[in-house]
């Protein structure tokens, strides 16, 4: 028997505007996003992902294809009949409601028993760490509190799925990256498959089971955060998802030739011609020049980041790099600008991408 999704979306097209003058927000895509799962549509602006999250929601219909929610076509029905909720980046909180009667609102609209609504705002209140304050007002609350209440208020009604539209991104730096932990305990805690958007890498590696990277209104690729940052599939993917060094090279009999003649032998099997090689930052080290199967460089000059330092350099070919190396606890600096040095690598490290 075939596995039920929590959601699904089937060769799903949306355009906006006819004619001439349509513009394609979605491109024919297609997505199976598991029960109990923190998924993430990641992508820059443009990309599609709120579009989807809106199909998803039945704030907009699809021009083609279909939508499910456990196994069951949505495409057709209001977001008032879908087992759905939505947080979204501003909270919609009501400022003259106390933080109980914020959660409390949808399930009285929903017309549950009071003693039920009762109980589950208190549940609520305890699951976001409010209990204090269920009686204070939302106006009176810090932004990551008005985010907590709004994420106990969708999660009220037990909805089979949660959207969660950008809603970090008008916290601060430091109240992201609390929010960031408390929204992956909420989802281990309750269950709910949590459908996330964001354009933030950092927010998709660190809470998502998997992620869908977005670009023109397609999915480029579906994977683990590990399998998105270590093995990219495009250029695209692999520039989006934290710094990548893309170097040219020419693949033959199983080793990639670099500028000034360096082979390396490839981890994975790859078609003789020319490619492009991606290699991240940090499984790059500077070893003296002239070392085998090292690429000569010149340093440019070094950013000093604390924990670590990013060491700028231009290969023979005119190639710019960037070498990510820790810190020395003596506080010693790196290679001196115009030094010449050697630049190597473990072949696991090297990519070679799709163009």
């Amino acid at each position: 028997m075939s596995e039920t999704h929590a959601v699904e979306a089937r060769n799903a097209v949306k355009d906006f505007g006819q004619g001439d003058v349509a513009v394609r927000a979605l491109d024919n895509v297609s997505v199976a996003i598991r029960k109990g799962e923190f998924f993430t549509l990641l992508g820059p602006s443009g990309c599609g992902k709120t579009t989807l999250l809106r199909l998803i929601a039945g704030f907009d219909s699809p021009t083609s294809g279909t939508i499910l929610i456990d196994g069951e076509d949505v495409s057709d029905l209001p977001p008032n009949k879908r087992p759905v909720n939505t947080v979204f980046q501003s909270y919609a909180l009501f400022p003259h409601l106390t933080v109980a009667q914020n959660i409390a609102f949808g399930l009285e609209m929903l017309g549950r028993p009071k003693p039920e609504v009762t109980a589950r705002t208190e549940e609520m209140v305890r699951l976001v760490r409010l209990d204090q304050m269920a009686g204070r007002k939302t106006s009176q609350l810090s932004g990551g509190q008005q985010q907590r209440v709004a994420l106990a208020r969708a999660l009220a009604p037990r909805p089979k799925v949660l959207l969660l539209d950008e809603p970090l991104s008008a916290l601060d730096l430091k109240l992201r990256k609390e929010m960031q932990g408390e929204l992956k305990r909420l989802q281990l805690e309750t269950g709910i498959t949590f459908i996330f958007v964001t354009h933030d890498q950092e927010e998709a590696l660190t809470m998502s089971d998997r992620i869908a990277v977005m670009s023109g209104g397609r999915i480029l690729q579906i994977g683990t955060p590990r399998e998105i940052y270590a093995h990219p599939t495009s250029r695209f993917v692999a520039d989006f998802i934290g710094e990548t060094n893309f170097i040219g090279a020419r693949v033959r009999g199983g080793k990639a030739i670099f500028g000034g003649g360096v082979e390396v032998a490839l981890a994975a099997a790859s078609p003789d011609g020319d490619v492009t090689i991606a290699i991240r930052p940090e499984h790059m080290r500077l070893v003296p020049q002239g070392m085998a199967g090292a690429l000569s460089a010149t340093v440019g000059h070094a950013v000093y980041f604390g924990t670590d330092s990013h060491v700028h350099l231009k290969l023979i070919d005119g190639t710019e790099i960037v070498v990510r190396q820790q810190s020395d606890p003596d506080g010693a600096g790196g290679p001196k600008p115009g030094a010449v040095v050697g630049v190597s690598f473990p072949p696991a490290a090297v990519q070679v991408l799709e163009d």
